[in-house]
């Protein structure tokens, strides 16, 4: 008996070789990751470490706006918190680097779901304004006399930014880059099986038909607090690894801006997407970079422009761009086959 074989051009065929190429190219984008601060200066490392940084702060935020739809103006909060966890214990404590990184998201998760359970009272741009609220008075309460000496006021908290283990010839640029990618392929992963599983189901459910999800036995109360406290447990991680990165923290670092610039960067990025939480990484690090280039008078006009432009051209975020060229070129492939097939 010989084997059975799936008929190429079949949908079946067609959508194994789309994973076939899926998994290639998520290896050769790991393989050039990993290359990367290699071949690229100190400083270039260092922003690319950034953009991993944001982009786990970002998946952490479209898991709450566009996975379960409640608008956060407020995330950078969380990612303060995240920053002086980390700042507190190595400047404070002696505690070494990597051990901050589960603190900080472990406070930031119980402080999201928290503030989540009052949030349920809110929706739409009401919840918008809470979180707005939230992100406002995070800098000031930083600032406060009674936890200056912990968070050293307006001033701030220097660290030391940490150099490569077992003596690996690695300046700490370049293993900082290393050691944030790796955390960054862990979180995706975990964010990845939590969407694609029956927790992002019913988030995604709550989102579009939370009538139709609370009558089909949906906790919706529960889910959403926990979107909430794992959305600001992704953006702690993130902070900490900003503040290691950086080695610098101050109150003024997370105003309400940094919380706009998450919420614009997911939006770029594509909502309810995670490869746009890169995307919208590379946006948010290197676009105001450029517009300073191109005009130091007048660098937020030409960020607005920029913005615009996206939004215009992009209006699905860019993920969205291209998932909808990838569709319209496998179509226009696929014709060719089927009339030959015909």
């Amino acid at each position: 008996m010989s084997a059975i074989a799936t008929p190429v051009g079949t949908p079946l065929a067609a959508a194994a070789s789309a994973r076939r190429l899926r998994l290639i190219g998520l290896a050769v984008i790991i393989i050039a990751a990993c290359v990367l601060p290699f071949v690229v200066s100190n400083y270039r490392t260092f922003q690319f470490t950034l953009v991993l940084v944001y982009a786990i702060a970002l998946l952490g935020l479209n898991i709450l706006t566009g996975y379960n739809g409640q608008i956060s103006l407020g995330h950078g909060a969380f990612y303060a918190i995240g920053a002086y966890v980390a700042a507190i214990m190595m400047d404070r404590m002696g505690v070494p680097y990597w051990a901050t990184i589960p603190v900080a998201g472990a406070l930031c998760l119980v402080v999201g779901f928290l503030f989540g359970l009052p949030a349920l009272r809110l929706e739409g741009h009401y919840l918008a304004l809470a979180t707005f609220a939230l992100g406002v008075t995070m800098p000031q309460l930083l600032k406060n006399k009674y936890v200056e000496h912990w968070t050293g006021g307006v001033q701030g908290i220097v660290i030391v930014k940490p150099d490569a283990p077992f003596g690996l010839k690695l300046s700490p640029d370049q293993w900082l880059y290393l050691f944030t990618l790796a955390i960054t392929v862990v979180m995706f992963v975990i964010g990845w099986n939590l969407i694609r599983g029956r927790v992002g189901r019913a988030l995604v459910a709550i989102r579009d038909q939370p009538i139709a999800a609370s009558a089909m036995g949906i906790n919706t109360a529960l889910y959403k607090s926990l979107a909430f406290g794992v959305s600001a447990m992704y953006t702690g991680i993130a902070g900490a690894l900003g503040a290691i990165a950086i080695q610098f923290v101050a109150p003024d670092s997370f105003g309400v801006g940094l919380s706009i610039g998450l919420l614009t960067g997911i939006v770029i990025g594509g909502l309810a997407s995670i490869p746009g939480a890169f995307f919208g990484a590379l946006f948010i690090q290197f676009i105001p970079n450029v517009a300073d280039q191109i005009s130091k008078a007048a660098p937020w006009a030409i960020y607005g422009i920029f913005l615009i432009g996206f939004m215009f051209l992009m209006p699905m975020g860019i993920n969205g761009a291209i998932r909808l060229g990838w569709a319209r070129m496998r179509h226009r492939h696929s014709k060719p086959a089927q009339r030959e097939g015909g």
